[in-house]
């Protein structure tokens, strides 16, 4: 079936599906996946955070965000330490290690972002910013 009679959300799903696989391919050249980009650019963006805020930043629950802390605590790309003054909560900070992973994803983010933009003038990545926004908005619940 040609794109152009299949349905939208189908060409999204299937636009969404090779522009994860591509992005994730050009993450792991460089040592790191989407997730692990995700959240040591959350944590670079904000320097210190509670991993109640790191969450909430990533746009995912908290159980979730613990599994992916220890993996990357386990790699020494992040240090996690509870306050003097609050032993419920876990501040989160990059370490060297993290700090070097995040420049060469941030490199390699950059890059892909670059090659989809290849053929396309700054008005048409802007009215395709504006159209996914807008499918977004379209398919929440009423």
């Amino acid at each position: 079936m040609p794109p152009s009679s299949l349905p939208v959300a189908l060409l999204v799903q299937r636009a969404a599906k090779a522009l994860n696989r591509a992005f994730d391919d050009a993450l792991a050249a460089v040592g790191g996946s989407a997730s692990t980009w995700l959240a040591l650019s959350s944590l670079k963006n904000a320097e210190l955070r509670t991993q109640g805020e790191l969450a909430q930043a990533m746009g995912i629950r908290q159980p979730t965000l613990s599994h992916h802390l220890e993996s990357l605590e386990r790699a020494g790309l992040i240090a996690r330490e509870r306050p003097a003054g609050n032993r419920r909560v876990q501040q989160v900070a990059l370490t060297e290690a993290g700090e070097q992973l995040f420049l060469r994803l941030r490199r390699a983010a950059a890059a892909f972002e670059g090659r989809l933009h290849a053929g396309l003038e700054d008005d048409e990545v802007a009215e395709l910013r504006r159209l996914l926004g807008q499918l977004v908005e379209n398919a929440r619940p009423d």
